[in-house]
């Protein structure tokens, strides 16, 4: 089976699906080719924080009714320490705030789209590999069904993520820049209505927490853990304890407690490939760059790579020109790097760091302090957590 194409976009994640869309609202041809099932991409839990920017993005590309009906939106969080709250007011502070609608249910409206467009999706692909990127005759190949398949295209678009085969293809082009982090998150999804009407990051001596919400019935929590953390070491008990243990305020307000539906350990990492452009090979997303989930950054940051290709796409068609496709990498990485050092500012100053003294968690503490009792200060972090300006 052989397939002709404007762009073969490899991933059918939130940037694959929201490239797709875009590229057909400008009347440009795209197939995404995906390893994973529909099912798959439909279910597996990510993060759940849209940045006012993605949000404004979804309802404009005609995907954002059942967000607009369902997504809470938070116009502020709280930040505690020494078992004190403090509200950082999002709207006050900027205007804007963020919405809380959970990535799996992103991808099912961006799927629906697609398809009720007719457009060509092939999930469950196998053996996916990308070829002749360095000429103007790029490929992408597979075994769809058991059949050996290839699609033809002018561009392709690595939306794969981290562990997909785009950014492994063009290796030998790219610089990578990276941070392992010593520590991870335990995370739940419990059948319990959140706590707050907003998120809360904690800072403990017993590590940091993290309380967030998916719907007014399902709350999202995170515990600071090791990175070789063995789940059977905790049990639902354990983990609604520690929980309270870190989340506590000296007012005695506590927790509301739920079965546990879901429970992982997540790794943390820094991650920057550059450039995010090979030949005629495009990297968004994960594929490109990972940010440790403190600052709620991963989906929004591929969005908006996507929103800077689907432009260069056009542009190139409407009109021939490759200015905008040359510059996208660059483009991309001065938003990329604002976001990795907004996300390793928050990471670093509410975890536990193994290894620091106390010098630095008294360090810890006056960043906290300042954070919450400085203007400045709060309008800084507030700009960052709503979404730095798209342009």
């Amino acid at each position: 089976m052989r397939i002709r194409t404007q762009v073969g976009i490899v991933g059918a994640g939130p940037a694959g699906l929201v490239l797709s869309h875009l590229l057909h609202r400008q009347g440009i041809h795209s197939v995404v080719v995906e390893a994973r099932s529909r099912q798959h991409c439909e279910q597996r839990v990510r993060a759940g924080v849209l940045e006012q920017g993605t949000v404004d993005l979804l309802v404009e590309m005609g995907v954002g009714e059942r967000m607009k009906r369902e997504g809470l939106i938070h116009d502020g969080v709280e930040i505690r320490f020494r078992k004190q709250g403090h509200r950082i007011d999002f709207k006050a502070l900027t205007g804007r705030g963020i919405t809380i609608y959970a990535q799996q249910e992103v991808v099912k409206d961006l799927i629906a789209a697609r398809l009720g467009a007719e457009a060509e999706i092939f999930f469950e692909a196998e053996r996916v590999t990308v070829h002749d990127f360095d000429s103007t005759t790029p490929r992408i190949r597979f075994h769809a069904y058991g059949e050996a398949s290839e699609v033809l295209c002018d561009f392709i678009a690595g939306c794969d993520g981290f562990h997909g085969v785009c950014r492994p293809s063009v290796e030998n082009a790219v610089a990578i820049y990276e941070r392992v982090f010593p520590f991870a998150w335990l995370g739940i999804l419990a059948a319990a209505p959140p706590s707050s009407e907003e998120l809360i990051y904690c800072y403990h001596e017993r590590g940091f927490a993290l309380h967030s919400m998916r719907t007014p019935e399902i709350t999202r929590l995170y515990l600071q853990c090791a990175p070789d953390e063995d789940l059977a070491q905790w049990p639902d008990r354990r983990i609604w304890e520690e929980l309270q243990m870190r989340l506590t305020t000296s007012d005695g307000r506590r927790l509301t407690e739920g079965a546990i539906l879901q429970k992982g350990v997540t790794g943390m990492r820094s991650f920057v490939a550059e450039p995010m452009q090979c030949g005629r090979l495009y990297l968004a997303g994960d594929a490109a760059h990972i940010v440790p989930p403190t600052g709620a950054k991963g989906l929004n940051l591929a969005v908006a790579d996507v929103r800077v290709l689907a432009a260069a796409f056009a542009e190139f068609y409407a009109f021939g020109n490759h200015h905008l496709l040359d510059n996208y990498s660059e483009t991309c990485l001065r938003r990329v790097w604002l976001v990795q050092r907004f996300s390793l500012w928050m990471t670093s100053m509410l975890h536990r760091i193994p290894g620091n003294d106390s010098f630095e968690e008294h360090r810890q503490l006056a960043d906290l302090d300042y954070l919450t009792s400085s203007r400045a200060a709060a309008q800084t972090f507030a700009e960052n957590y709503v979404g730095l300006p798209m342009s």
